[in-house]
This record gives C-alpha cells, sequence and structure tokens, in this order.
C-alpha cells in the first residue's frame, strides 16, 4: 500500500515535459482548453443577462401601458402628467363617424374650464354644485372635441385648411380694444391667468375653432343660397332691411333673422360687423361678411358714426347644417365615447 501511494505522488508530480518546436502546438491546445472551462460560463451568464433584461424592459412596458390605459380611460384621470402624457401619445377619447378624437383635445377643453370655474368663478368643485357643473363641463368639452374632429374628417374631403396668415390675422383682431393694440405678451398672461392655457395651447385650439367654422361655411348649402338671394335686395337703393326679412322665404333649415346693434364701440367684439361697418357711409349696405364668430353669414347698414362708437342693423343668416350633420350622426350612433360620462344637458355648439 505504501508502495501504490508513493507511485501516485509520483505520477501527480510529474515534472513538466520539455517544450520543444514539435510540441508547442500541443501545449498551446492545452493551455487554451483549460481557459475554454471559464470563458463559456461568462459567455452563458451574459446571454442570460440579455435576455433578462429584455423581459424585464417587456414587463415594464406592459405594466406601464396597463397602468396608463387605467388611469385614462377607467379612472379618467385629468392631472397634469395624464394631460402632457395624452400631448405625447395621439391616444383617442373618441370616434365621429370612423375619425378619432384626440384625448389631449378633451382633456384640454375640459381642464381649461374647470380651471375657470374653481379659479374665476370661485366654484367648490368638490360641493355638490361643483360636481353637477363639472358633469356638465365633461359632457361641453367631448362635443366640443367630438365636433373638432368631424370637422378634420370634413376638412380633408373638401380641402379645407386654415393658413398661417388666417391664424396671425385673427390672433391680431382678437387682441384690439378700445385703446389701442394689446400686446402679445400681455394677451397671453390674460389667456393663461382665466383659462390655464399656454400661448401654443392657445393657437391649436384658435385653429381648430378657425378650421370648425370654414367647414360649417363650406357644407351650408341652405345658407349659400339665401345669402346669393338676399345680396341683390340688401344693396338696392332705399332697401329696407326688416321689410327683406319678413318677405323672404326660409331656404331648407336657413331663414334670415333682423337686428340692430345700438352704439357700439369700433373696437366691438362682434365677429368683425363693427370693424366692417366703420369703413362704411351713413345708409350704405356692405358686401355679404362671414362673422369671425362662425355664426353665418351678415348684411350690415352703417345708420351712425361718431369719433369712438358705431351703429349699424344688419341681416343675419345663420349656419344650421354642420350642427345638424352632427346631432345626426350623435342619434344614429356613429359617434363612439371610450370613456363613460355623467348624463348633463348639453347642446351642441356650432
Amino acid at each position: 500500500m505504501k508502495k501504490l501511494l508513493v507511485k501516485i505522488r509520483r505520477q501527480n508530480h510529474e515534472p513538466p515535459s520539455r517544450i520543444t518546436n514539435e510540441t508547442v502546438a500541443e501545449h498551446r491546445e492545452k493551455i487554451l482548453a483549460g481557459g475554454r472551462r471559464f470563458k463559456y460560463p461568462v459567455q452563458y451568464a451574459r446571454h442570460r443577462l440579455v435576455v433578462n433584461a429584455v423581459i424585464i424592459s417587456i414587463s415594464a412596458i406592459v405594466v406601464l401601458a396597463f397602468v396608463g390605459w387605467w388611469q385614462l380611460y377607467p379612472m379618467q384621470n385629468t392631472s397634469t402628467f395624464m394631460y402632457r402624457v395624452s400631448r405625447v401619445l395621439p391616444l383617442p377619447v373618441a370616434s365621429v363617424d370612423g375619425q378619432l378624437v384626440p384625448y389631449r383635445d378633451y382633456l384640454m377643453k375640459y381642464r381649461s374650464s374647470a380651471y375657470y370655474l374653481q379659479n374665476k368663478e370661485q366654484v367648490n368643485l368638490k360641493s355638490d354644485d361643483g360636481k353637477r357643473q363639472l358633469d356638465q363641463v365633461k359632457q361641453q368639452a367631448m362635443q366640443d372635441a367630438v365636433a373638432d374632429a368631424y370637422a378634420q374628417k370634413l376638412a380633408k374631403q373638401e380641402k379645407i385648411t386654415v393658413t398661417a396668415t388666417e391664424l396671425e390675422s385673427f390672433l391680431k383682431l382678437q387682441r384690439q380694444s378700445s385703446d389701442g393694440e394689446v400686446s402679445q405678451q400681455t394677451y397671453d398672461a390674460v389667456v393663461m391667468d382665466y383659462y390655464n392655457w399656454s400661448p401654443d395651447e392657445y393657437r391649436y385650439a384658435t385653429k381648430n375653432k378657425l378650421l370648425r367654422q370654414k367647414v360649417a361655411y363650406a357644407v351650408d348649402k341652405d345658407a349659400s343660397t339665401l345669402r346669393d338671394t338676399i345680396a341683390p335686395l340688401a344693396k338696392s337703393a332705399g332697401s329696407r332691411f326688416q321689410e327683406i326679412v319678413a318677405n323672404v322665404q326660409a331656404v331648407g333649415g336657413s331663414k334670415a333673422v333682423y337686428g340692430a346693434s345700438g352704439w357700439v364701440p369700433k373696437t366691438n367684439q362682434d365677429g368683425g360687423l363693427a370693424d366692417a361697418v366703420t369703413k362704411l357711409k351713413q345708409g350704405e349696405v356692405s358686401n355679404v361678411i362671414k362673422s369671425t364668430t362662425g355664426d353665418g353669414y351678415y348684411f350690415v347698414r352703417l345708420l351712425d358714426i361718431n369719433d369712438a362708437q358705431v351703429s349699424y342693423e344688419y341681416i343675419q343668416i345663420p349656419l344650421s347644417s354642420f350642427k345638424k350633420d352632427l346631432e345626426t350622426i350623435n342619434k344614429t350612433g356613429k359617434v363612439n365615447k371610450y370613456i363613460s360620462l355623467p348624463e348633463a344637458e348639453v347642446s351642441l355648439q356650432k
């Protein structure tokens, strides 16, 4: 037994053979073979690390997507963070006749109205009356967003756009006051104070409003026909606006309306009527005017004018087709809302 142990020790401690040109390849392979047992486990661990990282990333994305969906749709979270998420991601809140309604449009309108109620009307939004008013605000915000989306759908079909020049002209008109033009910085501060809108948000909302107005004018064939019927009558010498309105028959859903302004400032915010009438001579009738408020066509006659004020009478031809079409689409189930809203009596706006 003793001799056997000595023999084993001699084998285990056998001195290395001498490296020569003939044996160098064999020695190299032995050394590399010894290193491979350390290399392969590291490669295997790195592969597992990449796989695990991918699985964790996908799981995190799925969880975040679910939480975001849960907050926006079932919970209807209207916080600033979720509003910013809706501005980055093109998430829909509804669809109208196949056109998706952006969630950001709904939240922008809702948050602005809620801000005004709380900060300007001093309404306690947690009271029963405040909650009732918020329900109405939600309905109105949804209907406005749906109307804007439907207008965008029709605008694509009719190839209608709002140019940068038209937008700037309208914004400039909004800055007019009895003391002159308000600076852009002051006007932006007023908009932020009342509606909590940044300049970019206000421009976006205004552009949507102008597009909806242009579409409403383009699709209302009845109003256009009535406008063309009244135009020569209003421009004829000695015409009486009240008699014209009484004698001209309605066309479809459009019927002419007579009115008088009384004394108003030359810078009166009345859809551009006061501005147009200041360019007329006393008793003169204007050409047809498209109101910048989108409430129809106008013919105006200057009755009197002084340094600061004007007085005029007018014939209005209201627009109705866009509103009626939208109401029909809503009644026929072509408006699908992706969030549940409380019932509230709110009429569709033009």
